[in-house]
């Protein structure tokens, strides 16, 4: 479990507390940043209640805070800038299994990009572009020292994959993109094997090998030991 993981979900467990969850809706129902006082008049709480509970969403995440003066009060005497209150700039998504459908978008649209533009067809532009993703996945996750195996295992946790440790590798337990893999699974098989494939590659993994074996509950990736069985 990720801090990520852990962090997104204390996010989403502050909606449901109700007057939290009136405020939250209400801030970001507006166009402009929300003050305290129009956030306790818009939802019907008072004023130390709806502070309270802005702060615990900022706190969450849910909400960040600016600082500034109504319109047309400035300079000496005009008093310090209020406290408004707008949506946090993350994102925020849980989901049980892990799923990782905004990586496959980013993969897709960088392979219809790369294919218009330089006139490739586009499932080899797919393979690079998986691969790319991969690469650049493993690139930032630093750690050099350690084993492969377990630097695998880390990222592909991060990503969604479940990893396993398996008698001649790995297995991954889940797919992050299960949805889009029961309706086109060559496609995603593709996609998964090139990105597990430039995640190896980045860390310099030689001794592992990404290879399509398709199981029941699984991804349909596994990586292998290369002195291993095939």
């Amino acid at each position: 479990m990720t801090d990520d993981f852990v962090a997104d979900v204390t996010s989403v467990a502050a909606l449901s507390e109700p007057v939290r969850r009136r405020l939250y809706r209400y801030v970001v129902s507006k166009d402009a940043p929300v003050s305290r006082e129009d956030a306790a008049a818009g939802t019907g709480v008072a004023h130390h209640v709806a502070k309270f509970n802005l702060d615990r969403l900022v706190a969450d995440g849910l909400l960040e805070v600016q600082y500034s003066r109504p319109p047309g009060r400035g300079g000496p005497g005009a008093g310090r800038p209020a406290k408004l209150y707008r949506r946090a700039g993350r994102d925020i998504a849980v989901t049980l299994p892990a799923r990782s459908y905004y990586l496959a978008g980013q993969v897709m649209a960088e392979a219809i990009t790369a294919a218009g533009r330089a006139g490739v067809p586009l499932a080899e532009a797919l393979t690079g572009a998986a691969r790319t993703t991969g690469r650049r996945i493993g690139e930032a996750a630093g750690g050099a020292r350690r084993p492969a195996a377990e630097r695998v295992t880390e990222i592909l946790e991060r990503h969604g994959y479940e990893p396993r440790p398996a008698a001649h590798g790995i297995i991954l337990a889940n797919c992050p993109f299960h949805s889009l893999a029961a309706e086109y699974p060559q496609l995603v098989c593709g996609i998964n094997l090139d990105l597990v494939g430039g995640v190896l590659d980045a860390i310099g993994a030689g001794d592992l090998c990404a290879r399509l074996d398709p199981a029941p509950g699984r991804c349909c990736v596994t990586i292998a030991d290369r002195g291993g069985p095939a």
